[in-house]
């Protein structure tokens, strides 16, 4: 519980620094995994699979950050089926804008653990998340 706890904590506090750049922690996840993917793009699939938060809804979210001019989306040369969405340089621009401001609130926000502290944990969670039984669903929980 205090680990749901802790992540809900700094989840919120990151939210209100996103808020001042008018996005949510979902949007700025999708901008950074598609500035991340350029130049080919990703599918709405396969946003969803790189996704901090499971969100059921990629295309909603994308359909916002197109709204907002901060995506594009394309269908594929080779197959019309496929639509790969981009980052568009307003999309850049702001994640680039924004760049120095998050990692200095970041840093704030956990700076106080210390390298060392800061990399263990990173390394516990990992583990966290790699465990083998975490699709398991039992009757105790």
């Amino acid at each position: 519980m205090s680990l749901l706890r802790t992540a809900d904590h700094l989840q919120w506090r990151l939210g209100q620094k996103l808020a001042q750049f008018g996005l949510s922690p979902t949007q700025y996840n999708a901008l950074r995994i598609l500035r991340g993917a350029e130049p080919d793009g990703l599918r709405c699939s396969d946003i969803g699979e790189r996704m901090i938060s499971r969100d059921p809804d990629i295309t909603r979210l994308l359909d916002r950050l197109q709204h907002r001019s901060l995506v594009r989306r394309r269908h594929e040369p080779k197959d019309r089926r496929v639509i790969k969405a981009h980052i568009s340089k307003s999309g850049i621009k702001l994640l680039k804008d924004m760049d120095q401001d998050v990692e200095k609130f970041m840093r704030a926000l956990l700076g106080h653990l210390g390298e060392d502290r800061l990399r263990s944990l990173i390394q516990l969670l990992e583990v966290v998340r790699e465990f083998p039984g975490k699709n398991a669903v039992t009757k105790e929980a």
